[in-house]
């Protein structure tokens, strides 16, 4: 099996739930005797975005097919099958971030509690207002458009992952996500970006790529933020802004009144 198609598979499996397993030491569980190298990982982040446009069709699939249905419901539907597809694993990057970076702490207290596998106070205050947010963002975009700010939200959430690994170091000594930031490499980052930008293009012309900047804008602000309260990225905090991003194209898309 090609490199090619072991990198795509690595972003496919840390994004979504399909059963795909690989390792750096004995490759794919379903038999496949070829191994992995560590920078197998950070090269498979230009094919983040491929994933999010076949995660934003899936979204985009679910509203389309249920359209007979009430706007709440299929928001509801859509917002379901948005944590469905990832495990629900970066809303626990977002409550974890929020337990941690909650008040004046120092950046080893903010990793422990990061780590600690109990949610706290915060992290379902976040994660309730993260998903309202997000619901209502879903239920007020039309739904002539809603399918085209899906597959965007979709593919821009997952490329904002690759650029956090790109424009910072890892936090920890150890981890997942260790091996993406340490090997991301800049064309690939940067070529994963123009695939984002050409979408954006063809979903929404000029203005799909006012969306994109503006949101590239607040997450470069949150980037920094994060930087400066712990030195770098943990996956925890990839999965925040992988959150974020989302919530940022479709808040921009209602604002703006771009559909």
């Amino acid at each position: 099996m090609s490199r090619t198609v072991k990198k795509f598979l690595i972003a496919l499996q840390f994004l979504t739930i399909l059963p795909i397993w690989i390792s750096t030491k004995g490759g794919f569980a379903s038999g496949g005797k070829s191994k992995l190298n560590e920078q197998d990982f950070g090269r498979s982040l230009f094919y983040f975005p491929i994933v999010g446009i076949l995660i934003g069709l899936t979204l985009a699939a679910v509203a389309v097919c249920l359209r007979f249905l009430p706007d709440l419901v299929t928001g509801t539907c859509v917002l379901i099958a948005s944590i469905i597809i990832t495990g629900g694993i970066h809303l626990d990057g977002f409550a974890d971030t929020c337990d941690g970076f909650y008040g004046s702490r120092s950046k080893d207290e903010i990793l422990k509690i990061m780590r600690d596998s109990r949610i706290g106070v915060m992290g379902v205050v976040g994660i309730v207002t993260l998903l309202l947010l997000k619901f209502t963002l879903i239920v007020g975009i039309p739904r002539n458009s809603l399918w085209k700010e899906l597959i965007m939200m979709a593919t821009f959430a997952r490329w904002a992952q690759t650029l956090a690994c790109l424009l910072s170091l890892y936090a920890r000594t150890e981890g997942k996500a260790k091996f993406f930031i340490e090997y991301a490499n800049r064309k690939d980052i940067i070529a994963g970006g123009l695939v984002t930008v050409a979408l954006f293009l063809l979903m929404a012309k000029l203005k799909g790529i006012l969306i994109f900047a503006l949101s590239f804008l607040w997450l470069l602000l949150f980037i920094q933020y994060v930087k400066r309260k712990i030195g770098g990225m943990t996956g925890d905090t990839i999965g925040a802004i992988s959150e974020i991003a989302e919530v940022s194209i479709l808040l921009f898309v209602l604002i703006l009144g771009i559909y």
